[in-house]
Parts: C-alpha cells; sequence; structure tokens
C-alpha cells in the first residue's frame, strides 16, 4: 500500500470541550464498537491532532477514534500554567472519563507517549491498552561513580554552567531563541533531522507545526515545558502497568536510542509487544502504512470486535 493512499489533503475538523476553564480542542472520527475500545491519539511536543491525518482515516474504519490536542499545544488553549506530565495525565483522564465514556486505547508520540504512559499506570480502571511511538520520559538511572576533576577545570565548569542557565533564564533571551524555532526554515530543518523519508517534510506538515507556535501564550508554554521538573521515571510507571503494552519503534530516530530504550522497557514490562521499523522519530506520519495496520492487529487481538 502506497503511503498516498492513506494521506487525507487536510486534517479532519474538531470539537471543543471545555477543561478547567479552557478550551480542548479535538477530533473524533469512526462509529463506536461495543466489543471494541475507542482509540486516543495524542501528539508530541510542538505538534498536534494534525499530526494524526494519516492514521484516523485509516484507523477509524475498525474503531471509534479520538485525537486532542494537548493543554498549551494546537489549537487548544494556551494559558500561564506550569505544563508537566502530571497536568496532562489529569487532562487525557478527564477526556476518557466525561468525552469518550469507556475504557480506551491511549497512544501517544514522544511527549504524549509518556502523558499516555502516566493515565495508563494511575487509572488503569480507564485505560485498556498503551501504544508508545518513540515515547519521551526519563528512566531511573543509578548513581554513577564521580570522576576526579582537578579544581580549576570543575570551577569553569561550574561557572559556564551557571553562565548559561543565566542567560537562558533572561526574558528577551527566550523570546529571540522562540522567535527563531518558530521559523519555517528552522523547523524543516528540524524534521529534516529527525524523518528518515524526507519527502514525508510537506509545506503542509510544516504549516500545521508553524501555526501554533503563534498563538498568545506560546511563548509562555515553551518556557514552562523546559523549565518544569520531570515527572515520574518510566521504570516507576511500568510497575504500576497491568494493561496490554505495545512499543512502535522509529529506529532511525537520532534523538532516541531505540534499541537502547527497548531493553530498558523490557526489563521492567517484559510481557509488552513491540515492532521496530525503517523510521525516525515520528512513525506513525512518516510510515502510516506500516503502523497502522500493526496498531490495528494489536488491539484486536485481546478485544472481543
Amino acid at each position: 500500500m502506497q503511503t498516498a493512499i492513506v494521506t487525507p489533503s487536510t486534517p479532519k475538523p474538531g470539537l471543543y470541550w471545555e477543561w478547567r476553564g479552557h478550551n480542548i480542542y479535538y477530533v473524533k472520527a469512526g462509529e463506536k464498537h461495543l466489543q471494541r475500545p475507542s482509540l486516543l491519539l495524542v501528539h508530541g511536543f510542538g505538534a498536534s491532532t494534525d499530526h494524526w491525518r494519516k492514521n484516523i482515516d485509516q484507523l477509524c474504519q475498525d474503531f471509534q477514534v479520538f485525537a486532542i490536542d494537548l493543554l498549551g499545544f494546537g489549537r487548544s488553549a494556551k494559558p500561564k500554567l506550569e505544563y508537566s506530565g502530571e497536568l496532562w495525565k489529569e487532562q487525557l483522564r478527564d477526556f476518557i472519563s466525561e468525552v469518550i465514556g469507556e475504557n480506551t486505547v491511549v497512544a501517544g508520540n514522544s511527549l504524549g507517549g509518556y502523558a499516555c504512559l502516566c493515565v495508563g499506570a494511575e487509572y488503569p480502571d480507564l485505560v485498556a491498552g498503551v501504544v508508545l511511538l518513540n515515547s519521551a520520559g526519563p528512566f531511573s538511572q543509578p548513581e554513577t561513580a564521580k570522576t576526579q576533576i582537578q579544581p580549576s577545570q570543575n570551577f569553569i565548569q561550574k561557572l559556564i554552567a551557571k553562565t548559561f542557565k543565566w542567560t537562558f533564564q533572561q526574558r528577551l533571551f527566550q523570546t529571540l531563541l522562540f522567535q527563531y524555532l518558530r521559523q519555517r526554515w528552522v523547523i524543516r530543518r528540524t524534521l529534516q533531522k529527525v524523518y528518515l523519508d524526507q519527502t514525508a517534510i510537506t509545506d503542509q506538515l510544516v504549516r500545521e507545526i508553524q501555526r501554533p507556535a503563534f498563538d498568545q501564550g506560546a511563548l509562555d508554554v515553551f518556557l514552562s515545558v523546559f523549565s518544569t521538573p520531570q515527572g515520574e521515571k518510566v521504570d516507576v510507571l511500568l510497575t504500576k502497568l497491568t494493561c496490554p503494552l505495545l512499543l512502535l519503534w522509529g529506529e532511525r530516530d537520532p534523538w532516541i536510542k531505540a534499541r537502547e530504550r527497548s531493553q530498558k522497557f523490557h526489563q521492567y514490562y517484559p510481557q509488552l509487544t513491540e515492532h521496530f521499523i525503517n523510521a525516525g522519530h515520528c512513525p506513525h506520519d512518516e510510515a502510516p502504512d506500516q503502523v497502522n495496520p500493526l496498531f490495528r492487529d494489536w488491539v484486536l487481538s485481546f478485544s472481543n470486535g
């Protein structure tokens, strides 16, 4: 099957749901099946429901499918808050409870994968399964032995670190950095680094990523995400997880060492299912013709439909 066949020219129109006084954008497609769980698709950092356009049309033939813009991203509101995995976990929990209304398979890419793992681990009564596509999130690391550093080297390193931290905390520098990162040519160059198939980097994709970066509040969201302390460690979450887990790895991802990270997931959740795909950081968008059937067949394997 050719990728072009499964790719609609424009994303599906969506709806708004009010959560804690803020408008949350989501897309809904397909019919509800009594013996099959609904699917909830969650984008990564800087992306939106648009990033799932190649998956929704295919998956909705067999499932009721939802895709959501996390608070602070896409077409959702961008209030000045402390953004964290905890916040998005609560958003997904309430969306499943209030909008979907049944056990749901949650699937997320990168940052969205971490949010999905959080909600799957903490709310097993709401989540029927978790799908992670090059998921972000920290593992606990054993304390490493300290190497001996000359006092002069140690002083210089600390000085450089403090200077960099001070510089980044200056509002002018933060604003200039954000303005630089949201330029189309910078977005395209970043995508070129993390997509194996360069033909998947279309003008439409670049526009979809750039557009929310010009919304009011986007700068504060950007700064909050990078200043908020890391959340619960992935290994801790995996010890709480009880539902089926599917890992879909774009193994040519330069940001995530898929094979090494896979071993850690196996260590803490050996009963998982996984597939490696010849793609980069966003396999669902780059190789939907491979991801969609794997996703579909895995959900059908443990549901009754």
